[in-house]
């Protein structure tokens, strides 16, 4: 089985327009010289590309294609566990029963959980037959949300923010020293099975950043935790990476001492007592 979900490509589509209502036809190798020209102007050997082995852009830990193998194919058998099918029964009482393919997000992350990190097509399978659509109305969201993966990660699936702001702060640095002392490239896993390392883009907490995310899988659905560790260095990260090696469970949020939360370092200078609330919130004083 095979399905592809790319759609709208502009290139694609400015191709298709072109063949079938202009009728302009461009021979393969015109298109093969004038792609090579583009590409070699921006160039990955160039500056703005030698911060990192990795340093072009995934925007999600898998192609949007999935290709039948012995371990993700739809003729193997998947359901959830006993104890997640009382979470799903938990989950739909949520939705109005003719809603519940709204479920779709939770039930595939509890999916994920209870197969280790990851969604193969029988998993997508199931949920669809939970919420009663077709599974490719299943197939459009994992593909859609990186957070869902398709492909094997390690018990602990780390993703590397990569949106402008941790980006200026050196998140490709983080990436590499992650990649470096793994061994592995981006969406390996490790040959322990322990360590994958992915691209997320925005997780929300720019004024930490840099930032990574660390899923933890180690334990299944049960024990599952998804964490950010922000105001994270090249070294930090290593360590954050060896203290879980050692099944020690590293203190999330900001790595920096002199920060609590997201306030300044050495605390606030101003707004140092809570704001008085307006009068109009008091019924009496309007």
């Amino acid at each position: 089985m095979q399905f592809n979900l790319f759609r709208g490509n502009p290139l694609s589509m400015l191709v298709t327009f072109r063949s079938v209502f202009a009728r302009v036809w461009v021979s393969k190798s015109h298109l093969e010289n004038a792609c090579s020209a583009r590409v070699s102007a921006f160039s990955r050997d160039s500056p703005a590309f030698r911060q990192s082995p990795q340093a072009y852009r995934s925007f999600s830990t898998a192609l949007n294609y999935h290709l039948d193998t012995p371990d993700n194919n739809p003729d193997i058998p998947w359901e959830f566990s006993e104890a997640n099918k009382a979470k799903v029964k938990e989950i739909l009482s949520h939705y109005p029963s003719n809603y519940k393919q709204s479920a779709v997000i939770p039930l595939l992350d509890l999916a994920q959980q209870q197969h280790g990190g990851w969604l193969p097509v029988s998993a997508m399978n199931a949920v669809a037959k939970v919420i009663e659509v077709a599974p490719i109305r299943i197939y459009e969201v994992a593909t859609f949300y990186s957070m869902f993966n398709r492909s094997k990660v390690g018990k602990y699936h780390l993703l590397v923010c990569g949106t402008t702001p941790c980006m200026i702060h050196g998140s490709r640095e983080i990436e590499e020293a992650l990649l470096n002392h793994l061994g592995v490239k981006r969406n390996e896993v490790t040959s322990d099975g322990l360590f994958s390392v992915g691209e997320m883009e925005c997780m929300g907490c720019c004024v930490n950043a840099p930032m990574i995310t660390v899923a933890d899988y180690s334990n299944g659905s049960e024990g599952y935790t998804y964490n950010y560790f922000e105001d994270v260095t090249p070294k930090g990260v290593v360590e954050i990476v060896e203290k879980l090696r050692r099944g020690e469970k590293p203190p999330h949020g900001t790595q920096n001492p002199k920060r609590i939360k997201c306030g300044p370092e050495g605390g606030n200078t101003t707004l140092l007592t809570d704001p008085k609330p307006p009068p109009c919130r008091d019924l009496d004083a309007c």
